[in-house]
């Protein structure tokens, strides 16, 4: 059974650092695309970030290109989102997914067919 869980999210302030992790069961991520989505309240859900399967190629939205890194551990069969230097208006719901293909180029929503349940990020002083 596909499963994906992430973790990590919480409260912090502006210009700090999170690390949020998805864990995947029941599938070897490293074969397949992996992105990051986020919610925030009265807005559509948005790509954040995607890493390729096999040569973990890292694709970012603009708005976070600099500030935020994907990566990939095997072993684990998690993907990691470092979160640096973070704003308030990065305050979302968290989710990753997985698109059962092996790179990011040209994917969008309705390409990830399974997706976790999402983990909280806020932002605020």
């Amino acid at each position: 059974q596909v499963q994906l869980v992430e973790s990590g999210g919480g409260q912090v302030q502006p210009g700090e650092s999170l690390r949020l992790s998805c864990t995947a069961s029941g599938f070897t991520l490293d074969y397949y695309a992996i992105g990051w989505f986020r919610q925030a309240p009265g807005k559509e859900r948005e790509g954040v970030s995607c890493i390729s399967g096999r040569d973990a190629a890292a694709h970012y939205e603009d708005s976070v290109q600099g500030r935020f890194t994907i990566s990939r551990d095997d072993a684990r069969n998690t993907v990691y989102l470092q979160m640096n230097n973070v704003r308030p208006e990065d305050t979302a719901i968290y989710y990753c997914a997985v698109a059962f293909t092996l790179f990011c180029h040209g994917l969008g929503p309705h390409d990830y067919k399974h997706w976790g349940q999402g983990t909280q990020v806020t932002v605020s002083s």
